[in-house]
């Protein structure tokens, strides 16, 4: 087997966004570019679809200067085909696909064909097409036995909610949080604090099913603020706020929320929010002089290569049960409807299989 299939004109199906606003078209036959040093082909098997991609589509990052372009950036599949240089997988081996950066060769991003004309754009690393050119260092072999439709979520929801909490806020047991957004990343976070023995965990969501989710897989309070003002139910349950509020609403009312329910001195919100481009939050600058904190998170402070194996095997050591973020499969036609179910809260993690 050639290690640059590329140059045998293989094609492959994929949703590409060629206009903000409007639902992706399903191409059959995009042409792979040839493999250049330090990328891989990888054959996709899943795809997990995160709230990043409902704010490319949609337009919410600002001006997209890269239309039109193929989307995704967690997965799992198996490698294909080899560039130069590459020396972290082999073919045949199955491989988890991530944006966060990891070690190997940066290779950058892909220029796919469509017709005779059409330049199809792809960053580093792209999922929502059956065939993808990734660069070396967004891959991390799969760890052993675990499942494909569970490792493609290792690519984003699972390392940037467990790493908010082991690698990020590291708390000690039985203290108290508020999750505001149970969605991938929310829900991720809240199963991996249980490992910590909480005293309280409050799941904040304007969806009651996953609010119901999130109390089957540990939650000792929920709150629906689609029904009640959650300042006030999270007050009536917390009265002088709890250690840690994590945000992964996507809104800035969540950070807001998230913000106000941690105590003073000491109190620490942390937020893996993606709000609309321009947004901004609004908080009372005399609580952070009362000692509360306010933090950002990108992915977790995740070093994928270390994390994604220990953090597999502490889920299996302590019998996490993180398949439950799975909440709906679709073949990649149905992407469209992915991403609609996503942003109306239909879905906690939806899965594209290929």
């Amino acid at each position: 087997m050639p290690n640059n299939l590329a140059n045998q004109n293989t094609y492959t199906a994929a949703a590409v966004l060629f206009e903000t606003n409007r639902p992706l078209q399903i191409l059959s036959n995009l042409r792979l570019p040839d493999l250049k040093s330090g990328q891989v082909l990888v054959k996709l098997f899943y795809s997990g679809v995160c709230h990043s991609q409902i704010m490319e589509t949609r337009g919410r990052r600002g001006e997209d200067a890269w239309l039109p372009h193929l989307l995704g950036h967690e997965g799992s599949g198996q490698v294909i085909a080899i560039g130069d240089d590459v020396t972290k997988v082999k073919c045949g081996q199955d491989v988890i696909l991530t944006w966060i950066k990891c070690n190997g060769i940066d290779a950058g991003g892909a220029q796919y064909t469509h017709g005779p004309s059409c330049v199809i754009n792809a960053g580093a690393v792209t999922t929502f097409n059956q065939y993808a050119v990734v660069s070396e260092n967004r891959l991390v072999p799969s760890p052993e036995g675990l499942p494909l439709d569970i490792a493609a979520l290792y690519g984003c929801a699972i390392p940037t909610g467990a790493g908010i909490i082991i690698n990020e806020l590291k708390p000690e047991n039985k203290k108290d949080f508020v999750f505001v957004g149970i969605g991938g990343i929310g829900l991720s976070a809240l199963m991996t604090s249980c490992i910590y023995s909480p005293n309280l965990i409050i799941a904040v969501d304007i969806s009651q099913e996953k609010l119901n989710l999130a109390k089957a897989l540990g939650a000792t309070h929920t709150v629906n603020a689609s029904l009640v003002d959650p300042n006030e139910a999270i007050k009536g349950i917390a009265p002088n706020g709890v250690d840690y509020g994590i945000d992964a609403s996507g809104t800035t009312k969540g950070i807001e929320l998230a913000f106000n329910s941690i105590k003073r001195n000491g109190g620490i919100c942390t937020f893996a929010s993606h709000p609309r481009h321009g947004d901004m939050i609004t908080l009372d600058p005399y609580e952070l002089i009362c000692g509360k904190q306010l933090r950002g998170s990108w992915g977790g402070s995740v070093e994928p290569d270390r994390d994604i194996p220990l953090f597999s095997k502490l889920f299996k050591e302590n019998n996490i049960p993180i398949e439950k973020l799975i909440s709906r499969r679709y073949s990649l036609n149905e992407i469209n409807q992915a991403l609609d179910d996503l942003e109306s809260g239909a879905a906690t993690r939806p899965l594209i299989y290929f």
